[in-house]
């Protein structure tokens, strides 16, 4: 036997091993990495890839929301595979919205901030997001409202208007992400949430809330009393 046909076949042997340690709930957070990785690199031992990682972000979940590119500067970890861990982060982010969609969007507040938590991990650009929901506190929509830059995000109050009358929205949800962790509201944040309330109260459509993403922390400015309180939104918490 040639000296890679035993390679293979201990990587066989060493992965199937990892499939049944997943299958028993037996597997270390770097050997769970390593069972990915070993789907779409099949033909290299990725055990120190997977170390490489998670001693670079951390941990599973920060490898999963790290942007695109810092994961492509890891040597060895190329365009396809980041893709792969990146498909990964859409598909939990699709689970979370699926819940919005189908439930009341404050059925479990829990799944709402760990929704945005997922939306904006990884961000190293502000995003502002508006959240459409229906008179059923349904999710209608989740636009990208605006792309802004590292610490400074647009918001035009009648494309909000106009978008929530095309949906037939009732209610809205901003959401927007401060790269700089655990840096809360400015000023001018409350000011700009202030000019959308007011713009779409004349027309019977109330802002629920303007949430803050930052240093894995989600901050509502409602909870915060830094916006008008909605008394028969409030009774849903």
């Amino acid at each position: 036997m040639k000296p890679d046909d035993k390679d293979l076949n201990f990587h066989s042997g060493h992965r199937e091993r990892l499939r049944q340690k997943f299958l028993d709930d037996k597997l270390a957070d770097y050997e769970l990495l390593e069972l990915l990785l070993s789907y779409v690199i099949p033909r290299r031992d990725v055990r120190p890839l997977a170390r490489e990682l998670m001693g670079r972000f951390g941990g599973v979940y920060p490898v999963i929301t790290a942007p695109l590119e810092k994961l492509m500067e890891i040597r060895g970890l190329g365009r396809n595979t980041a893709i792969f861990i990146k498909a990964i982060h859409k598909i939990m982010i699709a689970g979370y919205k699926c819940n919005l969609d189908k439930e009341t969007i404050f059925h479990n507040n829990k799944i709402l901030t760990n929704y945005c938590l997922l939306m904006m991990a990884g961000k190293s650009k502000e995003e502002m997001h508006i959240l459409y929901v229906d008179g059923n506190m349904r999710l209608l929509a989740d636009d990208l409202h605006s792309l802004g830059t590292v610490d400074w995000a647009a918001v035009y109050p009648r494309e909000i208007l106009k978008r929530a009358l095309d949906l037939n929205a009732r209610f809205i949800i901003m959401v927007h992400n401060h790269p700089t962790p655990n840096t809360m509201f400015s000023t001018q944040d409350i000011d700009l949430t202030d000019r959308v309330q007011d713009l779409l109260a004349t027309v019977g459509i109330e802002v629920i809330d303007h949430y803050v993403v930052s240093g894995g922390v989600v901050y509502s400015a409602r909870n915060m009393f830094l916006i008008k309180q909605i008394p028969h939104v409030a009774n849903n918490f």
